[in-house]
């Protein structure tokens, strides 16, 4: 119909259409920025209906500064540690304890001997466990006024004590029960005597008192053929009340010899000969476990008429503590106890044996060695041998060994 829209005309109508539209007005930076879609609206689904993937950020760079930095820190860190780790310690108050507290527990003897300072009794009790360390009785010593004069004696004190609860029970004249000697196997009457002297202020012996004493032997009950106190002091642990005289100190120990020879069964009238075999088997022998087969030695010697030929029994009586011996001194027949230049046995004994030696003399060990060594100064190693040619090649071995260490057997 000639009234009727054509189709132009109703696409033109249509919403959206460009046509018949006014131009739209310049529009402000402000109204764009209000017409743009804020971030939180933006649509969460792309043109495909998946959500957008976001970018990773680039951090990894960072982190590797981070791990080197750590670890440069931590090694000067570490560094300074070990460096000034005690400086740290007193700093923070992480220093281990130096000192125990409280009175201590169970009972400890220690010795105090003449001329002791306040250090060497400070290391004594730390050694012996009374303390916890030298430094805190040591310390404390320092800070006292007057200056602390320690007496010598045996005192008896506990296990973990504190520092002032040891130093106020050294200072307690109740805790001085006796004067104690260790007398260890082999030692001899000159090294009694020195033993003994070091503890005079304690005991009120001199040595004057001492050497007296010793020069009496016979007033000792010793054998009629004793030269000398020598072999006839048993070796132990002596515990001496006060004013205990010289004579008194001594004739203990010789009771306590007798009581040991009597308990392996040595007769009376044999005491000398087994002392003085003894006493060198002691001195000769080496380790113990040797002693049964040295006393095998001599016993061999003796019935096959040869000498002893011990440098020990020489050097005993040119007064010298050496092994070695010149051939100056072994042939001097003058000395009575040089079994190289006199045949049977030495005058008398060489050394103060022990129960180990004293054993062994009353039963050695069966074998038909004439000849023994050491071959090594420092483990005592013993070579035994029934032929002189035997006892070259050990003699040579030992000679070996004295080249690689000089010295080592004195």
């Amino acid at each position: 119909m000639a009234d009727d829209p054509s189709w132009d005309d109703i696409f033109k109508s249509q919403p959206g259409s460009t046509e018949n539209v006014e131009p739209m007005a310049p529009q402000s930076r402000r109204e764009l920025r209000e017409r743009q879609p804020r971030r939180g609206r933006e649509k969460r689904v792309d043109d495909y209906g998946l959500p957008p993937q976001r970018r990773k950020r680039r951090k990894l760079t960072w982190l590797w500064v981070l791990l080197a930095f750590v670890v440069i820190v931590g090694g000067a860190a570490t560094a300074v540690w070990f460096t000034f780790q005690p400086q740290i310690k007193h700093v923070l108050g992480w220093e281990a304890p130096v000192d125990y507290t409280g009175s201590g527990t169970g009972k400890v003897i220690i010795t105090i001997t003449n001329g002791q300072i306040g250090n060497d009794v400070a290391k004594t009790l730390a050694t012996s466990g009374v303390t916890k360390t030298s430094t805190a009785f040591y310390s404390l010593l320092l800070k006292q006024t007057p200056e602390v004069q320690f007496q010598p004696g045996s005192y008896a004190l506990k296990s973990h004590m504190s520092a002032k609860a040891a130093l106020a029970a050294l200072q307690d004249p109740k805790n001085k029960v006796f004067t104690q000697v260790v007398l260890p196997e082999g030692i001899t009457v000159k090294g009694v005597v020195s033993r003994l002297a070091s503890l005079s202020q304690s005991t009120g012996v001199s040595l004057d008192q001492l050497n007296a004493a010793v020069a009496d032997y016979k007033s000792f009950g010793l054998p009629a053929e004793a030269p000398s106190l020598e072999g006839y002091l048993f070796p132990a642990s002596y515990n001496f009340e006060p004013k205990t005289s010289a004579h008194q100190m001594l004739q203990t120990m010789v009771n306590t010899m007798f009581k040991h020879l009597d308990a392996a069964g040595v007769a009376p009238a044999d005491r000398h000969r087994v002392l003085t075999l003894a006493a060198l088997t002691q001195k000769e022998g080496g380790s113990t476990k040797d002693f049964l087969k040295v006393a095998r030695v001599w016993d061999n010697r003796l019935a096959a008429g040869m000498h002893l030929q011990s440098d020990a029994t020489v050097s005993y009586g040119a007064g010298t503590s050496t092994i070695n011996t010149t051939a100056a001194q072994r042939a001097d027949k003058s000395n009575p106890y040089n079994t190289y230049a006199n045949a049977g046995l030495p005058i008398g004994p060489i050394s103060n044996p022990g129960d180990a030696a004293i054993t062994a003399t009353q039963n050695p060990a069966s074998g038909s060695w004439l000849y023994f060594v050491v071959v090594n100064c420092s483990t005592r190693e013993t070579a035994f041998s029934t032929t002189f040619a035997e006892h070259q090649a050990a003699v040579a071995q030992l000679g070996t060994w004295l080249k690689q260490n000089p010295g080592g057997c004195n």
